[in-house]
């Protein structure tokens, strides 16, 4: 355990206050320590979170590759379907088994592996746990039951929490980085075990557990006789649906009467595990109004369910090495040379004082494009840690172009990692 990790005592980094350069009267920002959480043997699950398009795969990835390299054993647990965290860690595919990412430095002792979630797979292999052989065949054979686990509503966030859940009680992994699907559905596995206990409470679902409870012919009477309009939206469903739905539905919900209660306990199991102390939270996010709206969401909605926290991922931030040069300045010079010329230089100049005076505009003006960026990616962070100032944050600078191998996975992770008043481990 490092200097760092002692300090700390659990999954939650302690934050680091540093001035990032606020409007006055916002006092500091706390700043994220992102090693310091990679690296505590308390944190076990890494949840990233975050609106599209924020570099949130990316992040995730990069923290898989940083805490593998710093002596983890880790598996990232991709829910969205994009295919770019495969590509970027050397990887043809990713599938529903953890495959082991080649080219990590094993040297301290860490391990990386990447997976993909196959929403159908892992309800297949948990009815398969779950059940007797001939029991598992009748329900994998349910038509009804292969729509269900190809798409219906609602279950790929709960197969997300199956599957997190299965990864955790086998402890084979020293830290799990979940990589959520983009926008507020990011969260949506938060509310999964409420959604499917009332699905297996609702009033439909009684119903079609009534004939096989009730026992034969008697019990088909009691549902046809003893619920009124039953048979009207029997027959409705028939002709939207064609025939044998209903039958298919009761048969499957014959079928997984028994084990309807193990999805209910394992759910809340996993939201339980969500809550715990050696899970950590990161909202990613881009110095951008609706994207940090976005955070500001999730940061709230975490706070409600008791989440933790560890805090927000500011990806794609501009910088330059002039700053001090303001945009103003930059654009009263633009003008002076295209108003009078760059002094000194003569007229029979080899270079073309033309030429030239077009050049040093341009890029004074260029300047002054990326300071009023700045400033607006600045006064959007600051609004954010108006809101919020208990947050830590993490700055991430943008980099030339796309992440799209392990180099660029480390070189985020690296800037993850730099943040002004964190000493480097």
């Amino acid at each position: 355990m490092t200097a760092r990790t002692a300090e700390t005592g659990s999954a939650q980094a302690q934050p680091r206050t540093q001035a990032h350069g606020q409007a006055p009267g916002l006092g500091t920002l706390p700043v994220l320590d992102v090693d310091a959480l990679i690296d505590d043997p308390g944190t076990r699950i890494v949840v990233c979170c975050g609106a599209g398009g924020v570099g949130k795969t990316t992040t995730a990835a990069a923290l898989g590759v940083r805490a593998a390299e710093r002596g983890r054993k880790v598996v990232v647990l991709t829910i969205d379907p994009a295919r770019r965290l495969a590509q970027s860690m050397g990887l043809t595919e990713l599938d529903n088994t953890p495959r082991r990412v080649e080219g990590v430095d094993g040297a301290p002792g860490g391990e990386l592996h990447a997976m993909m979630l196959d929403m159908k797979r892992t309800f297949d292999e948990i009815v398969e746990a779950h059940t007797d052989p001939e029991r598992a065949r009748a329900i994998l054979e349910n038509p009804f039951y292969q729509s269900l686990s190809a798409g219906f509503a609602g279950t790929q966030e709960y197969m997300a929490m199956e599957k997190l859940g299965q990864l955790r009680a086998g402890d084979e992994w020293d830290l799990i980085v979940v990589d959520t699907p983009p926008s507020r559905s990011a969260l949506d596995f938060l509310d999964a075990p409420k959604r499917l206990g009332s699905f297996l409470d609702g009033r439909f679902i009684r119903l079609l557990t009534a004939p096989a409870k009730a026992g034969g012919r008697a019990g088909m009477r009691f549902v046809n006789l003893g619920v009124s309009g039953l048979s009207v939206f029997t027959g409705l469903l028939n002709k939207l649906l064609g025939t044998g739905l209903l039958r298919d539905m009761q048969t499957f919900v014959a079928a997984m009467d028994t084990m309807f209660g193990g999805f209910r306990t394992r759910a809340d199991a996993t939201y339980r595990l969500l809550q715990a102390p050696g899970t950590a939270f990161l909202v990613v996010a881009a110095p951008e109004r609706d994207a940090l709206r976005e955070a500001a969401y999730f940061v709230e909605r975490l706070a409600a369910d008791r989440m933790p926290l560890a805090g927000l991922v500011l990806n794609r931030m501009h910088g330059s090495e002039a700053a001090h040069l303001s945009a103003e300045r930059a654009l009263a010079a633009a003008e002076n040379l295209e108003e009078d010329g760059i002094v000194g230089l003569p007229e029979d100049s080899p270079s073309s004082p033309a030429t030239a005076e077009r050049l040093a505009a341009g890029m004074l003006r260029l300047h002054a494009e990326r300071m009023h960026v700045l400033a607006r990616e600045r006064r959007t962070r600051d609004r954010f840690a108006a809101l919020h100032p208990e947050v830590p944050v993490a700055e991430v600078a943008a980099l030339p172009g796309d992440v799209h191998d392990l180099e660029g996975l480390r070189a985020i992770g690296g800037r993850l990692a730099e943040q002004p008043g964190v000493e480097p481990a």
